[in-house]
């Protein structure tokens, strides 16, 4: 399978309805992501096999995850981190992945890319770097709010 497709589909804005009814849009990517995680590679399967259940520090991933009109290998959304495995054919789509990297990193997103040999050669170490690039987005936690206002009768 050519990886190098899977930007071809227009993605919808985002809020784009669900279900059935006057904002149910037909253009919605969830065919193409289903085939995509019907068919992947060996080294997603890898991976996957290291993430998927919250397996890693309870990190909750999704697989071809549509981001900024890209199909996005992993993602976590809470730590908003995507993470890209790229096998041979990306030696000759370097601009078409920087320029992918940029509109998901323009979402708010922290993109990780490893080739697919890392994997088989290094996994504890792509792990961590998984982890490490985590961290930061799940230290930060929600926001805190101030304290309420006093109102009448307070001293």
């Amino acid at each position: 399978m050519d990886d190098g497709d899977r930007s071809a589909l227009p993605l919808p804005q985002a809020g784009g309805g669900r279900g059935v009814g006057p904002r149910f849009r037909l253009d919605r990517p969830t065919e193409r992501a289903r085939d995509l995680r019907n068919d992947p590679t060996a080294a997603e399967e890898l991976l996957w096999s290291k993430l998927r259940k919250s397996q890693l520090a309870g990190l909750k991933f999704s697989r071809q995850m549509p981001i900024a009109g890209h199909f996005a290998d992993f993602a976590c959304r809470k730590a908003k981190l995507v993470v890209e495995l790229d096998g041979s054919q990306h030696i000759e789509m370097t601009v078409a992945d920087a320029e992918g990297t940029r509109r998901i990193e323009a979402e708010g997103y922290r993109v990780l890319r490893f080739w697919n040999n890392d994997l088989t050669s290094n996994m504890e170490g792509v792990l961590q770097a998984i982890l490490t690039a985590a961290s930061p987005s799940m230290e930060r936690g929600p926001t805190p709010q101030p304290p309420p206002a006093r109102g009448r009768g307070s001293n």
